[in-house]
């Protein structure tokens, strides 16, 4: 049986005090402890490590053998067990964060040159994607998704805006060639930029006005990919070549610059913003605790 660390450093404890009472005083412990966890070693090893007197106790030679290698092996140790504990103190390492191109693009430029700012020695690792994978087994510690898409025994933290919508919009010269809907439906003969995600779902634009809610499947010239495309989508609807469904902010500047021009604008439903979310079921890990506290600092209801 291997000794157990305790008892090699009740061991070290007591030969480099010179006694029982000395080294418990020091420690912090009771003198019985300390000679119960050297008798276990030496019953393990099976040999005499310490010499003991009633005025005096000193290593036998095995003991101070032992206590030679001892001091530099567990020097290293401390030493180690320190630095960890640095990382809780003084949050370091890497953060490795799982997001839709949509928090990346209208959520994390309002956070993340701020948080990098704070926490000099945290690395940020990004993965970008719209699969939503399970976080923790694609090896990262948190990830933003939206309400419905919240996992299980997942904390989930307010980020960003706490209400978004989409905007339906193309560019002025086209509505004028095409003709201005008034009602979803509408969007049926039109040229619609469609998004599509990773599983290959093309997912319908959903519409909501006094609680009537309508779908609507329009056909077009382009489907793109929303991870990695929708900007070539927007450049396309702004050059007059179709209708895009996208989020609002993303498209405000172009709305702002008359580039683009919303339509259906009642029908625009708001819904809930993003959650950061991370595992409840183990110890959270200094660079995210540092990043759900700078999030919960830098987000307002």
């Amino acid at each position: 049986m291997k000794p157990d660390l305790s008892d090699l450093n009740a061991f070290m404890a007591v030969a480099r005090a010179g006694g029982f009472r000395e080294g418990a005083r020091l420690g912090g412990t009771s003198a019985s402890s300390l000679s119960e966890a050297v008798r276990r070693l030496e019953e393990r090893l099976g040999v005499r490590l310490l010499h003991r007197t009633t005025r005096s106790v000193a290593p036998t030679e095995a003991g101070q053998r032992l206590l030679d290698r001892l001091t530099p092996a567990l020097t290293e140790v401390e030493a180690a067990l320190e630095g960890v504990g640095d990382l809780r103190d003084r949050p370091a390492g890497t953060l490795r964060l799982n997001v839709p191109a949509s928090a990346a693009r209208l959520v994390l430029p309002a956070i993340v040159p701020g948080f990098l700012a704070a926490y000099p020695d945290i690395r940020l690792d990004l993965t970008v994607e719209e699969s939503f994978v399970d976080v923790l087994a694609a090896g990262c510690d948190a990830g933003i998704r939206y309400e419905e898409r919240l996992e299980q025994d997942m904390i989930a933290v307010p980020i960003g805006p706490r209400q978004q919508r989409f905007a339906c919009v193309a560019a002025p010269t086209y509505w004028d060639r095409r003709g201005r809907p008034e009602h979803p439906r509408d969007l049926l003969d039109h040229d619609c930029l469609r998004g599509r995600f990773p599983s290959g779902a093309v997912p319908p634009w959903e519409f909501e006005r006094a609680g009537e809610v309508v779908m609507v499947d329009p056909k077009g010239p382009l489907v793109f990919s929303v991870n990695g495309a929708a900007d070539l989508a927007i450049d396309t609807a702004a050059a007059g070549g179709g209708v895009i469904f996208l989020f609002e902010d993303w498209l405000k500047p172009l709305i702002d610059s008359g580039m683009l021009e919303p339509v259906l604008v009642d029908w625009h439903q708001p819904f809930s913003g993003p959650f950061l979310y991370y595992s409840g079921r183990r110890l959270t890990p200094p660079p995210l605790r540092a990043f759900v506290d700078y999030v919960r600092a830098n987000t307002t209801d």
